[in-house]
Formats: structure tokens, C-alpha cells, sequence
């Protein structure tokens, strides 16, 4: 029984740690040198930044337990901190280290900006999802939802909007509400534990993908890297990977705009989906300039979220400035979009310096539009031997780490279990 995977994003790699821990041999097919798909690392100016600045949370189970398999010390990987949302001058929450689900009782009845009628509004809504067990339906847009609860307007412009953006990287008024209602189940509404911020302190490449791969290797898999996949062909011995194989095994673990070109048969999985962009602007200032906390919101602002890489991974003077979803910045020229950040960075940092460099990165397709019922194709495909794994797959997470992480492993079990048949 051979096993092979294409793909070595955090889903790819995902899928072929847990064989490697059964003792089977995988072999990965990586299309680029670099590991991580479109959560990578890359270079800008002998510095190494990621493609787009991304966050995990300590409900992230799986991607935390797959980290500690492979010998990665997510306490030092990772700064964890009680679930903070600033948005200075607007509004200021912070979870208290208390046990659930007063932390999240406490975060909201004080924090600062909302008055007492926002913020027992918001106690009542998470109030309402629990009994309701945080099913919504039918499933609605998250405007919707809010509107039926008659959310008041400030809370949701500084609260479940920024949430929403942040967890599915789709406007409100497209986004899921069950998506999102499933995110704070196992967050907000979990342990104190599961609301808390991760926030990697190295590169995206380095916190999982680098080290995933040193594992499986080590045990006698192997990685091709820089092998683009160009055809993918079923045969009566097995799968045929650019003429190599057989394999009675492929999970494919591209992107979900890659499939068609590998499998014409499952075009019409995802042939429905949209895609969403996530922008991330790198602003370099000299090395005294700090933010006063290592992540900030802006409220109302071109940026969405600030966060300082000096205070999380030792890249003093550097601030990555994240926007996501479809938005009027994607028409804006870079330096108009980048000069309107450096403004916003402004009115928080005082007699902030003009910033010595400024580099954008933009994914135009960083995520799926995670819209209400929106169908995903699940881990098993109808054609004999063949699985996918991606954010994109059919579970309760919409695009993060955590959903490809998880349907990498449940890709890979899938295999395993039909092995033990």
C-alpha cells in the first residue's frame, strides 16, 4: 500500500504525519522549494516575512497536537495571550485568566467602549447561541443574523464584524453565520484556553511545514520539492504521478482552483466557489518604533488589524498591516493604500518617522468566500483511491490553519482505516 501526496501546505503536511507516525512511507510532491502552500514564508529585503499574517487560537487543537508529534514546542513557537481586542480609542476587551465562562462574562462586561446596553445585547446573543447549541438555522449572512438579534450598530462595527472578517475573511454581509457560530463555540464559549491568541513569534514555513517535513523524512518518506504535479493518471496498477508510482493512495492537497487541471472529473466540486483576497503591507520604521501592544485593531481604518513583528519575532521597527476580504482598498495604488496605513499607524504611535521601506503582498485568492450553506466537497471522492485535503474541504471551520491541518488528518485516517479493512 503506497501513499502519495500532492501538496505540502499545512494540509499536505498535515496528511502525511500521521502515517509517518504508523510507520508508512509517503512520498509529498511539493511545487515549490519553500514549504507551506499559501501560508509560506517569503523575502523581502534579506528580512524573511510571511505572505500574509495570520493568527491561531488555542482552540486549534489539532494543528497544537500535530506541532507536539513532530517535536515543535508550540510554548515557544508561539506567544499565547488572553483573547485581547483593542481598538485604541474605540473599544478595549480583554478576557481575564478565569475559569470558563466567566472569562468571557467578565471580557465583556468590561470592556471599554460599549455602553451597558451593547454590552448586554452581546452577552445575551452568545447567551441565545448556547442554548440553541450554536445551530443556526436556516443558515443566514452574518448581517442577517446580527439584524434578527437586533445587534446594535457599534458593537457589531467593533466586535462581531472584525470577528467575522478575521475568522472566515468574509464581509458580513456575505459571510456564514453557522461558520462563524461554530468558531465561537470552540472559543469563546470553550475553555478560557481556547479563546487565547496565538500569535506565531517565527515564520509561517518554520512553524509547522519545515519541521513536519524533517519528521517524516526521518522516517524513510519522501519529499519532492519543486515538482509541479502535471499529470495525475489512474491505471489498473494504481495512480501515476508524472509517470512515477504506482500509488494506490493520492490526496490531493492543492488548491481548490488546482483540481480541475489534475482531475477534470471533480470540476464541478468547487466550480461554485468565489475567492476572497487577504492584503499585507509590511511598513519598516527604525528600531524604537513599537506598537503598544503586539496586535492592534483600526477601527474604520484602510487596515484592518497592526501587528508588531519586533515585539512577536525579534523584527524590531517592522509592522505587518493585514486587510481582508473584498474591500475599496483593492482599487487604491499601493503607495496611496500604503500611505494611508503609515497615517493609521500614526494616530496610535506618536511622532512616528516617516518608514524606511514598505512592501505589499497580495493572495487574491487566499480563501473561499465562506458564504451561508455553501457546499464543500468532503474528504472521500467518488473516484477509487483518491482524497482531498485543503481548507476548502467539507467541515465546521471555515479557511485557517486549523481547517487544513484538519483535513489533513482526516484524510490520512481515512487511508489508514480502509489499509486495516
Amino acid at each position: 500500500m503506497t501513499i502519495a501526496i500532492i501538496g505540502a501546505g499545512y494540509a499536505g503536511l498535515a496528511a502525511a504525519v500521521e502515517p509517518a507516525c504508523r510507520g508508512k512511507q509517503v512520498e509529498v510532491f511539493a511545487a515549490l522549494r519553500r514549504l507551506a502552500g499559501r501560508a509560506r514564508a517569503v523575502k523581502i529585503d534579506e528580512m524573511t516575512v510571511d505572505n500574509g499574517q495570520h493568527i491561531l487560537l488555542g482552540a486549534y487543537t489539532e494543528t497544537l497536537r500535530l506541532m507536539r508529534i513532530i517535536g515543535t514546542d508550540p510554548h515557544h513557537l508561539l506567544k499565547r495571550l488572553p483573547l485581547h481586542l483593542e481598538f485604541p480609542g474605540d473599544m478595549r476587551l480583554v478576557a481575564p485568566r478565569l475559569p470558563a465562562p466567566l472569562h468571557t462574562l467578565a471580557a465583556l462586561l468590561f470592556a471599554t467602549g460599549l455602553d451597558w446596553r451593547e454590552k448586554w445585547a452581546a452577552i445575551r446573543l452568545m447567551h441565545r447561541l448556547q442554548r440553541r447549541q450554536f445551530r443556526i438555522t436556516p443558515d443566514v449572512s452574518v448581517a442577517t443574523w446580527l439584524d434578527h438579534n437586533k445587534t446594535p450598530s457599534r458593537q457589531r462595527r467593533l466586535l462581531w464584524g472584525p470577528l467575522c472578517i478575521a475568522a472566515l475573511n468574509t464581509p458580513i454581509a456575505n459571510a456564514s453565520a453557522q461558520v462563524l457560530a461554530n468558531v465561537l463555540r470552540d472559543s469563546l464559549a470553550a475553555s478560557r484556553e481556547a479563546s487565547d491568541l496565538l500569535l506565531p513569534q517565527v515564520d509561517l514555513s518554520a512553524l509547522f511545514p519545515e519541521p513536519a517535513a524533517a519528521f517524516i523524512t526521518q522516517r524513510g518518506s519522501i519529499i519532492h520539492c519543486g515538482q509541479r504535479v502535471t499529470d495525475l493518471q489512474r491505471t489498473d496498477q494504481g495512480w501515476r504521478i508524472d509517470g512515477q508510482g504506482p500509488f494506490t493512495h493520492v490526496v490531493l492537497a492543492v488548491a481548490a482552483y488546482h483540481l480541475a487541471a489534475l482531475v477534470p472529473e471533480l470540476q464541478g466540486e468547487v466550480q461554485h466557489f468565489t475567492w476572497e483576497p487577504i492584503v499585507t503591507s509590511y511598513l519598516t520604521y527604525p528600531a524604537s518604533v513599537r506598537l503598544p501592544q503586539p496586535m492592534l485593531g483600526v477601527a474604520d481604518g484602510t487596515a484592518q488589524w497592526l501587528f508588531d513583528r519586533g515585539h512577536l519575532c525579534g523584527q524590531a521597527g517592522l509592522i505587518a498591516a493585514v486587510i481582508s476580504a473584498r474591500g475599496r482598498h483593492l482599487d487604491l495604488p499601493t503607495a496611496e493604500l500604503e500611505n494611508r496605513i503609515h497615517a493609521e499607524i500614526a494616530r496610535i504611535v506618536p511622532h512616528l518617522p516617516t518608514p524606511l521601506r514598505t512592501q505589499t503582498i497580495t493572495e487574491k485568492r487566499a480563501t473561499f468566500a465562506c458564504t451561508p450553506n455553501l457546499r464543500r466537497p468532503a474528504t472521500q471522492t467518488t473516484v477509487p483511491g483518491l482524497y482531498l485535503a485543503g481548507d476548502y474541504v467539507a467541515g465546521d471551520y471555515p479557511a485557517t490553519i486549523e481547517g487544513a491541518v484538519r483535513s489533513g488528518v482526516n484524510a490520512a485516517q481515512s487511508i489508514l482505516d480502509s489499509m486495516d479493512d
